[in-house]
């Protein structure tokens, strides 16, 4: 945890008072035991009830007193911990943004969601337990252990001798279980990405009617989650009965020892209650500091893990220029790029090199896996070219600042995504205060009518993803929301495919007539849909083997024709 200290600055005062009033209240429960024994030696021995009395109303009043310190030290605690975890998750989720699709796709966003919840309140936890028990746990056995040796200093070496014994307890217990439960929060993100995968994949499941065997699958997952969280329990287990054992046969001797005091007058019976009370509160400050170490142990376990991901570094730096967008000329360009996937072992793109000027219209068509969507990341710097420069208004796309280069590029994924809330906050996720004739020509250029439709028009609520539409409807909001905000590039990265051909149709030409400045770059199978882009790239197996327009490609590129009349032949 001490990786993430620096969140726990702002609490000081906090982290200070906490402590400060948990020992008051440690003070006034060492105070007892020498109330109790004054009550046994001078009020029940002397049978002076006033007495009694007057001790057992103190007793009440330091009970009372103990009692104000402790929920004032809860109150300091609560607020540190809760506002050490919000300050973390935000820090976290922040961090996680400036990451880079390469760093994301080594995580894993199922591993990335368990540590900003789980590893993060486990944290959190830690934070709150340490300050309410971590001071009060040791000044007790600390403070007990020297009444003893006021009381008796020989009885007091009874607890001295068995102490290091419940310390080997504690240290070995924790040496064992800190790999386990970091081996724990791995197995959840296992469990975590595949339930992503099944909540994701649910339709196609059911289509191949696997529920059974996926089934199986999570159960086994949780099985074996199971045996871990068992053998680190059995070992957390140990810690309360040992330390029991160890603390009572401590006690059986001192009354042992201590009867023989009594009976030779060294001790009186008072002295022994209280010495007894001592070490009955330092088996109690044992426990609880038992209890606190596996609270850390798991805390310190899932603090490294999101120590982890704030260490790791964006292989993207960003750049220092605003971007200028040139009244003409070039607009985008590829100067023999190629580029690479992490531990893919070959190149997904080799060798890209082509020219787009403003207002032009780019086509790219290719089969499964030609490198079509890589392409369409490099534009946007989803990642950075392995080899080559990218060109963008004119300049290295590396020289921009990543949030403005964003701001003029809008990208439609293949995959509509869609976010919880009206139609109308989605369409002004690019800039919140885009006026509504905006808004209403990017709904009628994407071929967006049904929003009209519906019952609260553009106020309507989409649930999680949008599943409240169907997918041609999804498609046409998401172009919506990218023209929304007028970028100078627009990607349609094979985001027309849930549209009839007539509506497709439609849609290009209402790009054409509205948006005739904007520069279109158009990813589809479709070669009907790219038939008048300024440009077309045929890519296959990661290289360009056609560049040109329409007619050009039906006399040069033998790809290119197989692809076109295949599917004029199919009636498209």
């Amino acid at each position: 945890m001490q990786k993430l200290l620096r969140f726990l600055k702002p609490y000081r005062k906090e982290m200070i008072l906490g402590p400060f009033f948990k020992l008051l209240e440690a003070i006034f429960e060492l105070i007892v035991p020498v109330v109790m024994a004054k009550i046994i030696d001078h009020g029940i021995a002397q049978q002076d009830a006033v007495y009694v009395g007057k001790m057992c109303g103190l007793i009440v009043l330091l009970g009372i007193c103990g009692l104000c310190f402790a929920l004032t030290c809860q109150y300091f605690a609560a607020k540190c911990a809760f506002g050490y975890g919000t300050d973390l998750r935000k820090a976290l989720y922040q961090h996680m943004n400036t990451l880079s699709e390469t760093e994301i796709d080594h995580l894993g966003t199922s591993t990335l969601i368990n540590r900003i919840t789980n590893d993060v309140t486990a944290s959190q936890s830690g934070v709150n337990m340490f300050i309410r028990l971590a001071s009060r746990a040791p000044f007790l056995v600390l403070g007990a252990i020297i009444m003893t040796l006021v009381i008796d200093a020989q009885l007091a070496l009874i607890f001295l001798l068995i102490a290091p014994l419940a310390a080997f307890v504690l240290y070995h217990v924790m040496n064992k279980t800190i790999p386990l439960y970091t081996q724990n929060q791995k197995k959840l993100d296992g469990i975590a990405r595949h339930t992503g995968e099944n909540l994701d994949g649910v339709r196609v499941i059911r289509a191949f009617a696997r529920q059974k065997r996926e089934t199986e699958q999570f159960q086994d997952e949780c099985a074996a989650l199971e045996q871990r969280m068992i053998t680190a329990g059995r070992i957390s287990a140990i810690l309360n009965p040992v330390t029991f054992v160890i603390m009572n046969l401590g006690i059986v001797a001192v009354l042992w020892f201590g009867g023989i005091h009594v009976n030779t007058g060294k001790l009186s019976q008072g002295d022994l209650t209280a010495f007894t009370n001592y070490m009955t509160q330092i088996l109690l400050a044992m426990i609880a500091l038992a209890n606190l170490i596996v609270i850390l142990t798991k805390a310190q376990a899932s603090s490294l893990r999101v120590a982890e991901v704030l260490e790791i570094q964006s292989s993207m730096k960003d750049g220092s220029e605003q971007v200028e967008i040139p009244e003409q000329g070039e607009i985008l360009a590829f100067s023999h790029v190629s580029f690479a996937y992490d531990h893919s072992g070959s190149n997904a793109l080799t060798d890209i090199d082509f020219c787009l000027h403003k207002g032009q219209t780019l086509g790219i068509i290719g089969g499964t896996g030609s490198g079509k969507s890589t392409l369409a990341a490099l534009i946007s710097r989803s990642y950075d070219a392995s080899e080559g420069e990218i060109r963008v208004f004119g300049k290295p796309i590396q020289n921009y600042k990543l949030k403005t280069l964003h701001q003029k590029i809008s990208i439609v994924p293949q995959k509509s995504v869609l976010m919880t809330g009206t139609i109308k906050e989605n369409l002004l996720w690019s800039d919140p205060d885009i006026p509504d004739a905006s808004l209403q020509k990017a709904l009628a250029t994407a071929q967006a009518d049904f929003v009209q439709s519906l019952s609260y028009g553009i106020n309507t609520h989409l649930v999680q993803g949008g599943k409240n539409l169907s997918g041609g409807q999804k498609q046409r909001l998401t172009i919506a929301r990218a023209l929304a905000g007028n970028p100078a590039i627009l990607i349609l990265d094979d985001s027309m495919s849930a549209l009839d051909y007539a509506t497709d149709a439609r849609l290009r030409n209402a790009l054409k007539q509205n948006y005739s400045d904007m520069t279109k770059i158009i990813i589809s199978q479709r070669a009907t849909s790219l038939l008048h882009a300024d440009l077309i790239l045929v890519l296959d197996d990661g290289l360009c083997v056609g560049a040109g327009t329409h007619e050009n490609l039906l006399q040069t590129c033998e790809i290119y024709q197989e692809i076109y009349h295949s599917q004029m032949q199919s009636g498209a």
